[in-house]
């Protein structure tokens, strides 16, 4: 919702509205209230107050995350071979292993694979990403980044089917197809409007904002035959190309109620 639909209203939400808004999910007050609370803990959400109405406004750091989100949830970049590598290699004290698994679980969420203990591997394109998250989480003085090519030895598309678990992310794209594609059908001529597009389209959404992160855009050339992860873009894309603005009006129409 946040992601959505507040930055157009300068970062706040009136907690009346999320509700209101969140209710057309099937999300109800209790879970709502929840999801506030935790958003607050984690600094991303500051509690302030637009004239009688008490709400919730973006931090800093939320708008950061959001920011970097919209490149890689709503761009459509596949690296191409001969862009090359980009290769994290770290070090992280034993005494500090709380520091060592929030590392891995960052580059995991980036989309990098594993290439040996410590060395993990993305496309090159990933660089900024990965230096900006490293800063932002003060994890930069554990990691060093370098730019590569592969030049020896063995089959390259083998070896990124050992780094990245190309099975699960089948699997996943596979599920975002069978669940919203029934929709992107009925959207056909006509697209939904007001309620049923807002709820379909955050939804689809939702299930299509994790997946760009577990699949970096690897190189078409490595990837099986007819990769699904292509069909699965077009059909989110698809959807939102068709979805966002009835969406975005009906949203509006209960933020300005």
């Amino acid at each position: 919702m946040y992601g959505l639909y507040a930055r157009a209203e300068g970062g706040w939400l009136s907690v009346a509205a999320l509700i209101s808004l969140l209710s057309e999910l099937g999300v109800d007050e209790p879970a709502v209230r929840s999801s506030i609370s935790r958003l607050k803990r984690r600094g991303l959400l500051r509690a302030g107050r637009r004239g009688d109405a008490a709400g919730y406004e973006l931090s800093g750091e939320a708008l950061a995350i959001l920011a970097e989100g919209d490149q890689r949830i709503f761009g459509r970049q596949r690296a191409r071979l001969a862009d090359g590598w980009l290769l994290a290699v770290f070090s992280v004290p034993e005494s500090e292993r709380q520091q060592r698994h929030l590392l891995r679980s960052q580059l995991a969420r980036l989309g990098f694979g594993t290439a040996a203990p410590g060395v993990w591997i993305a496309p090159a394109h990933l660089h900024q990403a990965t230096a900006d998250m490293l800063a932002r989480r003060g994890l930069d003085r554990y990691a060093d980044l370098f730019r590569a090519d592969h030049l020896a030895f063995g089959d390259l598309a083998g070896k990124v089917r050992q780094w990245w678990d190309l099975g699960l992310l089948e699997r996943l794209y596979r599920g975002f197809i069978d669940t919203h594609g029934p929709l992107e059908r009925r959207s056909r001529p006509a697209a939904p409007a007001g309620r049923e597009a807002f709820a379909g389209y955050v939804r689809a959404l939702t299930d299509w904002r994790l997946l760009p992160y577990l699949d970096p855009g690897l190189p078409a050339e490595l990837l099986p035959p007819d990769w699904i992860g292509i069909r699965a873009a077009g059909l989110f894309f698809t959807l939102q190309s068709r979805l966002a603005v009835p969406a975005q009006s009906h949203a509006s129409r209960i933020l300005t109620a």
